[in-house]
């Protein structure tokens, strides 16, 4: 359709997490889960340009509300990425996760086995970097579909397909 942009696969990110904090807001009467995010990867897809391949450095988190009738979820996460050739990037994203069963599941640490199909999470992607290399992150609008990986024994995977909104 005319005038509707199109969106360009641009990579996959891979976030490993830890349980939650609950941390709780008394002004806002709505709870507050501080969620560290404490590594994980972005691989490019092989067409896009700039190639961020990268790996999450330090400890970033993601700031979840549930809505109060606790079927959505809102995030708000933080993280710094080191890519293959050393740049800097500082990483954020908002965004809602429609709280499924499995999802549900997964996020409470009683799925044992299961992912959930993509889709489950819808996020806007923004990009801050002082290397010129990878300076076009920060003019894209980027926008991703996540869905959650639980395996025994593992830390918690949350995965993003993003694509750059483009010229339709």
């Amino acid at each position: 359709m005319a005038g509707f942009p199109s969106l360009k696969p641009a990579f996959t990110i891979q976030v490993k997490i830890d349980p939650p904090f609950s941390v709780g807001s008394h002004h806002r009467k709505t709870g507050l889960d501080v969620v560290p995010m404490i590594g994980g990867t972005v691989k490019a897809e092989s067409d896009f340009a700039p190639s961020l391949n990268a790996t999450f450095v330090g400890t970033g988190n993601d700031y979840i509300r549930a809505d109060p009738d606790q079927k959505r979820l809102r995030l708000d996460a933080h993280s710094v990425l080191k890519t293959h050739d050393d740049a800097l990037i500082y990483v954020s994203y908002t965004g809602t996760v429609n709280l499924s069963e499995d999802s549900a599941k997964i996020l409470a640490g009683a799925a044992g086995d299961l992912a959930t199909d993509f889709g489950d999470s819808f996020t806007q992607f923004h990009f801050e970097t002082g290397d010129e290399r990878y300076k076009d992150l920060e003019n894209g609008v980027f926008v991703g579909q996540g869905r959650f990986i639980s395996k025994t024994g593992e830390k918690v995977i949350v995965e993003y397909k993003v694509s750059q909104a483009v010229l339709g």
